[in-house]
């Protein structure tokens, strides 16, 4: 059995953004040399999430409307109140809100060396409360 660990770097831009990782996630599966098992894919952040879902640019941009629509800025969330308490602290609670309806990570079968997906599924980092640089743990175990 092998275990290969890798942490995948990001700068994000934008506030709200998404990334396609589907691609460096499977150069860390092939990088591994586990041919068969399963990939581990987490993002090491509060305010950032990991789905499995179709990268169309409409779908995304649904997703990212609809989350500021169940998790508004600015409605007087208690955690904001932080920010006027410690330094450098941001008003931030619609990101971590967001990010806990999607999720911090995802497991997939590995088969052949290579990530198992679906027809359209690509792994996405949805960035909550950029620009920031962020990391992804991916690990894979297997043999």
């Amino acid at each position: 059995m092998k275990t290969h660990h890798a942490v995948l770097t990001v700068s994000t831009r934008g506030r709200r953004e998404t990334h396609d990782l589907t691609d460096p996630v499977a150069t860390v599966v092939r990088a591994s040399g586990v041919r068969r098992g399963l990939v581990h894919v987490a993002s090491l952040h509060t305010t950032a999430a990991l789905t499995v879902n179709e990268h169309e640019p409409r779908l995304m941009q649904d997703l990212l409307d609809w989350l500021h629509r169940v998790a508004p800025a600015g409605q007087g969330w208690r955690h904001d109140g932080l920010a006027a308490t410690i330094p450098g602290e941001p008003a931030n609670t619609d990101a971590h809100l967001a990010a806990m309806l999607l999720g911090r990570g995802h497991t997939l079968p590995v088969e052949e060396g290579a990530p198992v997906l679906g027809t359209w599924q690509r792994i996405i980092l949805v960035e909550l409360d950029g620009p920031r640089t962020r990391r992804v743990a991916v690990t894979v175990t297997g043999t």
